[in-house]
């Protein structure tokens, strides 16, 4: 007994010439011009941080000394952090170490 096979044409992978001209052909999601991205706000997000730092949440709370609540808040989108906070985890993103022993060390 033989096998009917159908052959299905292999689909031709686009150039990224071709990948940008069909972006911009959907009027529906126009990529971000070099404009857009300039304009953009870089954030840190706690998230990140936190895994780069290769901390749990509980752990990061009380390094930072940051309220565990708070900071679950944020890793899940249901509130972002104040201006000063961001000032902040940008430090942190920056120089973990150092908060870290300014933070914790004990007072002469």
């Amino acid at each position: 007994m033989s096998k009917n096979t159908t052959s299905k044409p292999t689909p031709r992978s686009m150039s990224p010439e071709a990948i940008e001209e069909a972006a911009w052909a959907d009027r529906d999601a126009q990529p971000l011009s070099q404009a857009d991205l300039k304009r953009m706000k870089r954030t840190p997000q706690a998230k990140i941080i936190r895994r780069t730092l290769e901390l749990t949440q509980e752990e990061f709370a009380e390094r930072y000394h940051i309220p565990l609540g708070t900071l679950r808040d944020w890793e899940q989108g249901r509130a972002e952090p104040d201006q000063p906070t961001r000032a902040y985890l940008t430090v942190i993103a920056r120089d973990a170490d150092r908060v870290n022993r300014i933070l914790n060390s004990k007072p002469l």
